[in-house]
């Protein structure tokens, strides 16, 4: 998802969609520690995801 992409949604799909990664971090380190984990890259991603998201709802909120 580009950032574009994140900016035109609404604060409530912003934070439903922060959710969603969060789970997706917890099962992706679960993979990991039990050496399931077939792209390990994924954690970065979905770490770098989650910053993107949270530091647009931060602007979203400074905005208002």
């Amino acid at each position: 998802m580009k950032t574009e992409e994140i900016r035109s949604k609404t604060e409530e799909e912003l934070a439903q969609e922060l959710v969603n990664l969060h789970r997706e971090q917890f099962n992706l380190r679960m993979q990991k520690t039990t050496g399931q984990l077939s792209k390990p890259d994924q954690l970065q991603k979905n770490r770098k995801m989650i910053a993107r998201i949270n530091t647009i709802l931060r602007e979203k909120g400074v905005k208002s």
